[in-house]
């Protein structure tokens, strides 16, 4: 065996290997960086829809979700608050809800999809506090109000809203509780985060 022969054989070992190790360089490089263009979990998570399962919610109860750092209050209205919401165009300042945030198919005085399912953000259009639910009614709300027949109370500075989500007039908040897009998955599994139109 000559020379000739042994040094040819190592130097397609030595540029074989350094090519893998070159190649090994380039992908550990490449993956990090690749893997940067992609939003964080903690970025994904805040825009990302929530899905709540709401079979166990009874007629008058509400539940709290958590959708982009927002509290989401989800209540399931009785027949009788449903009748309530039609005798209060009068006590509110936009009752059509014709200047207030919502998606687009949350029309009518119920503002939302199922008239019994209310979906909205919980935090009060003036000052971003969170509105209490009062579904008391009259003077055993305590909203100052003999005449509440039940809905959200701030407590920061005394906005009223109906079980609808509409603010009373005379109160600081100027604007109804803000809609957030929502769509159904099925009958028992509301999606925040994503309106009908794309579910």
């Amino acid at each position: 065996m000559s020379n000739e022969t042994v040094n040819a054989g190592r130097r397609r070992f030595l540029t074989t290997a350094t090519s893998a190790v070159g190649v090994a360089g380039v992908v550990g490089i490449a993956v990090p960086f690749v893997g940067s263009w992609n939003p964080s979990a903690k970025a994904e998570a805040a825009g990302a829809p929530v899905k709540a399962d709401i079979s166990k919610l009874e007629p008058g109860q509400m539940v709290v979700v958590e959708w982009r750092g927002k509290p989401v209050y989800v209540l399931r209205r009785t027949e009788e608050q449903l009748e309530g919401l039609t005798t209060l165009d009068e006590k509110l300042k936009d009752p059509n809800s014709e200047i207030s945030e919502q998606p687009a198919n949350v029309t009518g005085p119920t503002r939302s999809i199922k008239p019994e399912v209310m979906v909205f953000v919980g935090l009060c259009t003036h000052l971003g506090c969170a509105p209490k639910f009062r579904p008391e009614l009259g003077a055993d709300a305590n909203v100052g109000d003999d005449t509440w027949i039940g809905g959200f109370f701030c407590p920061c500075h005394g906005s009223r809203f109906d079980l609808a989500g509409r603010v009373y007039s005379g109160v600081p908040a100027s604007t109804n509780l803000v809609v957030p897009p929502y769509s159904y998955e099925d009958e028992i599994t509301l999606v925040i985060g994503v309106g009908e139109e794309a579910a």
